[in-house]
């Protein structure tokens, strides 16, 4: 009886395959073109602010107009990140496929006047919009929309960055309430494997990161030498440092939104007054090295504070890092669209940057630490983070495979979520039903 009831679940596994196979990769096709339209879009927005700085004076109107835009056209939308989650949890209506072109124009309204935001939350709510939408269309069951919902997430999230298994382990990190889902990893794969693919042959071309100063096994002073243990305590107090600069981040966040929600009663005034706050912020720091996505230099400013300069000696001042989170703060959390992955990204590179000069150990080794561990913490992935760092700097960093930098990668993101507490960027761990909306 038991083999025959072992020969009946083949048929049913071949099924689910086969299902998911087409749905993944029917999902990964859409998410990725639509990404690679946005990344070169996105490109576009951020050139003309450099060309035209003056922009920056836009940004108020900027955001009058995305606000206008959102409570027009589809109010629920202004959910984001938050919405498409309450969607996986408990399914309702589903994600609106207008807040795809909405979070699309939105964004690129940030990035065009000079917003400190990022890309992720784009591409997250592109691939959740898009993968609903199909749920809706071939009518699936609520379990099987969950399904493709989080397969969105990881073609968005490894579409944008070109990491695609970060993206699947983040897409089930990031939607798990307890105990994940580990039926939604072969979708979220093929979703993402086929995401990266699409982007890739529409053009994208993703950032490259390396780190120069590699350690070899073959130079390892062994695991119990004072050296190494004093190199492990000093990345495990990093860390922490790391998780709680996470915790003042999302603090930050929401600090700016409650007490923007507090004084402004009109929704549409607290962009306007957000938009006016970053204004300030730049004349008063006299540089505009913390507004749009950060990556890289305007070609007028090649000594500008970046993402890429953080990881160069004197790539970055010592409060880069706070700069960078404050921008942030004002700017997501008066209702500006972007997201905030890079921007984390940026915030937790520069800090290792500053921490390696501080603890004597280089810069490179610790922007490329802060990088994954801030976001670790931000997101409670430490997981994807993980694999974030692998994905990102082995193709570029020549022997860093064959060190113990993936595995010193992994220690710092576990100690950076222990010490973010149980909020996130996307709510707290016991749902976000509560904290949907501007």
């Amino acid at each position: 009886m038991k083999f025959r009831s072992m020969l009946l679940l083949v048929p049913m596994c071949v099924t689910f395959f086969l299902q998911w196979l087409a749905l993944g990769a029917l999902t990964g096709l859409a998410i990725g073109s639509s990404v690679a339209l946005f990344l070169r879009l996105l490109t576009g927005a951020t050139e003309l602010h450099w060309q035209y700085p003056w922009l920056l004076f836009c940004l108020p109107v900027a955001g009058l107009v995305t606000h206008w835009l959102y409570q027009t056209l589809e109010p629920v939308a202004e959910g984001g990140n938050r919405l498409i989650l309450e969607q996986i949890r408990e399914p309702g209506d589903g994600v609106p496929f207008r807040m795809a072109p909405l979070v699309l124009a939105g964004t690129l309204l940030s990035h065009v006047c000079g917003g400190s935001a990022g890309r992720e939350g784009t591409a997250v709510q592109i691939g959740g919009s898009l993968a609903s939408s199909l749920g809706r269309r071939l009518r699936l069951s609520h379990s099987s929309t969950r399904m493709l919902l989080v397969s969105g997430i990881a073609a968005g999230f490894g579409a944008v960055f070109g990491t695609p298994l970060a993206g699947t382990v983040f897409a089930i990190e990031m939607s798990a309430r307890g105990r994940p889902d580990l039926r939604a990893l072969l979708p979220c794969l093929i979703a993402a494997l086929v995401g990266d693919v699409v982007a890739h042959a529409w053009g994208t071309h993703h950032t490259v990161y390396s780190i120069v100063s590699i350690i070899p096994l073959s130079e390892h002073p062994g695991f119990i030498s004072v050296e190494f243990l004093r190199r492990l305590t000093l990345l495990m107090f990093a860390g922490c440092l790391f998780g709680l600069t996470a915790r003042l981040f999302v603090a930050a966040v929401e600090t700016v939104r409650s007490q923007l929600k507090e004084r402004f009663h009109r929704p549409w005034l607290r962009p306007a007054a957000g938009g006016l706050v970053v204004i300030v912020l730049t004349f008063a720091l006299g540089r505009g090295d913390y507004l749009g996505l950060g990556v890289d230099a305007n070609p007028d400013s090649p000594v500008a504070v970046t993402l890429k300069s953080c990881f160069q000696s004197g790539g970055a001042d010592w409060f880069s890092w706070w700069w960078k989170l404050l921008f942030t703060a004002v700017t997501v959390g008066s209702g500006f669209k972007g997201g905030e992955v890079t921007p984390l990204f940026f915030i937790g590179a520069a800090l290792g940057h500053s921490l390696g000069r501080t603890m004597e150990i280089p810069v490179d080794q610790m922007a490329g630490f802060g990088f994954v561990a801030v976001f670790a913490g931000a997101t409670r992935t430490p997981f994807a983070s993980a694999l974030l760092f692998l994905e990102l700097f082995a193709p570029h960093s020549p022997g860093l495979l064959n060190s113990l930098f993936p595995l010193e990668a992994a220690v710092v993101c576990w100690f950076a979520t222990l010490c973010c507490g149980s909020n996130s960027i996307y709510g707290t761990e016991r749902g976000n039903r509560k904290t949907i909306g501007p």
